[in-house]
């Protein structure tokens, strides 16, 4: 049996990590058009400072398939991070020197490393197949790379660092998409955003907003109501 990682995602070290779109299920295909498709500003708009500001990151967009179809890999921080603190996120972190290019298969390798350091993914059952434009987190100062893959072979995943994680989930496409799971959070600030309410967690922020953009250009969004809040305090 051929591995994933010898022909498709590619290990973390060793060789040059690649894209494919080869034997992906046809559920995916509106959000491989839409990965192709989508303009930065389509997506946030906090872009990466043209001085080459910020400090390059990757996260993993992780597709696979549940008891009740297609769901998302997603993970809650520890509340003791200086960072982010107890947000639901995507697996991901900083590129770290061994990575390698940051315009090129860096962010790649970045984000399978990261999700095997946070939740134990083994990475060679992961396919990854496409890379979203690079976006910008203006209160951390991380430029951020969204890199999607397909969970062509599913691996046992969980907390590996308390310190890090305070746990791993998976959340089914369905609620996401279901209207009565959708919210918008509003910051003391004034800055509102798209939210989810599933798995007991409250999914906001930068990953909300990435989630919130690939439904509704794959054309899986239901109409929710927008009206529908949830504040948040100082400390978030």
């Amino acid at each position: 049996m051929t591995r994933a990682s010898d022909t498709q995602g590619g290990p973390v070290t060793g060789g040059p990590v690649t894209l494919s779109k080869e034997g992906l299920p046809a559920w995916l295909d509106p959000v491989v058009h839409a990965v192709e498709t989508v303009r930065p500003r389509q997506l946030s708009r906090f872009l990466p400072p043209e001085d080459g500001a910020g400090r390059q990151s990757a996260v993993l967009i992780l597709f696979g398939e549940g008891a009740r179809g297609p769901e998302l890999l997603l993970m809650e921080r520890a509340s003791s991070l200086r960072s982010h603190a107890g947000q639901p996120s995507f697996p991901g972190g900083a590129l770290d020197p061994q990575d390698g290019d940051p315009r090129g298969d860096g962010p790649l390798r970045a984000a399978l490393r990261e999700a095997e350091e946070e939740t134990g993914l083994d990475p060679s059952g992961v396919q990854l197949f496409g890379v979203l434009p690079a976006l910008y987190i203006p209160v951390s100062g991380f430029v951020v790379t969204p890199v999607l893959g397909w969970w062509r072979v599913p691996s046992p995943v969980g907390v590996v660092d308390p310190n890090e994680t305070a746990r791993v989930f998976t959340v089914p496409v369905a609620d996401l998409t279901d209207p009565a799971n959708r919210a918008t959070t509003v910051h003391p600030s004034g800055h509102r955003g798209p939210a989810f309410l599933v798995e007991s967690a409250l999914v906001w922020g930068f990953t909300a907003g990435i989630i919130d953009r690939l439904l509704h250009f794959a054309g899986w969004e239901r109409p929710w109501d927008r009206e529908k809040q949830v504040p948040l305090d100082w400390r978030a």
